[in-house]
């Protein structure tokens, strides 16, 4: 029998950690990106239930929940916890890629920064393939979501200041009074911008 489900608390500041090449190696292993992202988006969780929500055996989430927590990405949650039961928690909301990381020449960080950026850019495609077969569950949000293009043509200083802007507009939605309202649900932002060789 499945554990009961404890409620989402709410974070109380959206904190983020900045990655440099230790955390990042702790990080990037496509099931740990998985732990903390449910971690992040349903709530406190035991392992155990991690792994029925995930398909894994609770050894392994054991494991790199251990991991998680060494490198300071998750921790105890002792308000949930009973006994021997242990809960865990994201000890952040979100993570910021320190730009070093794209200069480190070590093979391994090299090799950490591309598992976890295809692994974030897979889990983006899947979410967005997730609300287009499901787009039609949801009417009241016709008109409402977006999936949007733009071409820019801009130096990379204009680009940094873009994202600032649009990081800190997104901000100022945190914590709005609308989060509260009757039909309000989880929204997911999906921002990228890069460069491309013109034809």
């Amino acid at each position: 029998m499945p554990e009961p489900q404890k409620p989402a608390k709410a974070p109380q500041k959206h904190e983020t950690r900045v990655l440099d090449p230790r955390s990042l190696r702790g990080l990037a292993h496509p099931l740990r990106m998985q732990l903390l992202r449910s971690l992040r988006h349903q709530g406190p969780a035991t392992a155990s239930q991690l792994a029925e929500r995930l398909g894994e055996s609770s050894g392994a989430t054991s494991y790199h929940l251990r991991q998680l927590a060494a490198h300071g990405f998750v921790e105890d949650d002792p308000s949930l916890g009973k006994g021997r039961e242990r809960w865990w928690k994201a000890a952040q909301q979100g993570i910021r890629w320190d730009e070093s990381l794209d200069r480190n020449s070590d093979p391994d960080v090299r090799g950490a920064a591309d598992l976890l950026l295809h692994e974030t850019a897979s889990h983006h495609t899947q979410e967005l393939s997730t609300w287009i077969a499901t787009r039609h569950e949801w009417p009241a949000w016709a008109g409402a979501s977006d999936m949007s293009d733009f071409t820019l043509r801009l130096p990379p200083a204009a680009v940094r200041e873009l994202g600032e802007r649009l990081h800190a507009l997104i901000d100022e939605y945190r914590d709005a009074p609308e989060a509260e309202a009757p039909d309000a649900a989880r929204v997911r932002l999906h921002l990228h911008a890069f460069p491309q060789r013109e034809a």
